[in-house]
């Protein structure tokens, strides 16, 4: 009874820290089957998702650091959907003011809500990096990812190599996290897999329901190739990799302050 009783606060803590992607779904599926009056669906998706990020930051729920962290993968999103979109991996086929080279603004929030979860689960469960790599690895690293998602095009793909990259440099890794006054661990090299097989099964549903169209859907609706479960695993890593490099650089700074000691000051 104990393990289900953890298993049940594990899985409340996860759904409220997913309460951004919850709400892109559901405008999904709502807009989906019920038209709104005055403006293009992906329009109406751009001003729900403002309001819901106005609401997340008003009510407290997201902090303002959070935000900046969000509203920078908002960006990186945005760009990567514009060359994509470009390329013709995937498209977005109605219309709309809102449109930036054939891809709407609401589209960044979909990269922007990976953010949000992972700092939500962050500080809901009490997540603490162990064995985490130098600074002078981990950022070329995260940059040689998601650049490739963009040279693969003109050049050979080296995800794989990225992948098992990955595993090398962050095979000694671990998070601990805190359910109920528990703290579990978990190999950092999981915590990736398992995060980018969710996203996977979440871009199942967010295609379903229109939020955009790989070329094999164009007639009917079809299962997300299993394969692209290797790039939302890269892009979860490339996420990771950027909300825990600003976290420890917040906690560095952090432990400086308290101990009355300049936040520029390098540690000996």
């Amino acid at each position: 009874m104990r393990s289900l009783k953890q298993l049940f606060y594990f899985g409340w803590q996860q759904a409220l820290s997913c309460l951004f992607p919850v709400v892109i779904f559901a405008s999904l599926a709502i807009t989906k089957y019920i038209p709104l009056p005055f403006l293009p669906r992906y329009d109406w998706l751009l001003i729900i998702f403002l309001l819901m990020q106005w609401w997340m930051v008003r009510s407290g729920i997201e902090t303002r650091d959070e935000l900046k962290v969000i509203t920078l993968f908002h960006i990186i999103g945005l760009a990567l959907e514009i060359f994509k979109v470009h390329m013709g991996s995937w498209s977005y086929p109605e219309d709309a003011y809102t449109k930036v080279f054939g891809v709407p603004l609401y589209s960044g929030f979909m990269y922007a809500s990976v953010a949000s979860y992972l700092c939500q689960a962050w500080r809901r469960i009490q997540v603490e990096l162990f064995n985490w790599p130098s600074f002078f690895i981990v950022v070329p690293l995260a940059a040689a990812i998601y650049l490739n998602f963009f040279t693969h095009h003109f050049w050979i793909d080296i995800r794989w190599w990225l992948s098992a990259l990955v595993i090398i440099v962050f095979w000694k890794s671990y998070v601990t996290y805190v359910v109920n006054g528990k703290t579990y661990r978990m190999p950092l090299v999981l915590s990736f897999v398992l995060i980018g097989f969710f996203i996977w099964v979440a871009e199942n549903i967010a295609t379903f329901f229109g939020a955009w169209q790989y070329p094999n859907q164009t007639e009917a609706w079809s299962l997300v190739h299993l394969g692209k479960v290797s790039s939302w695993l890269l892009l979860v890593i490339v996420s990771f990799l950027i909300v825990a490099t600003l976290k420890l650089v917040k906690k560095r700074d952090l432990h400086h302050i308290e101990y009355g000691v300049s936040p520029l000051i390098k540690e000996t």
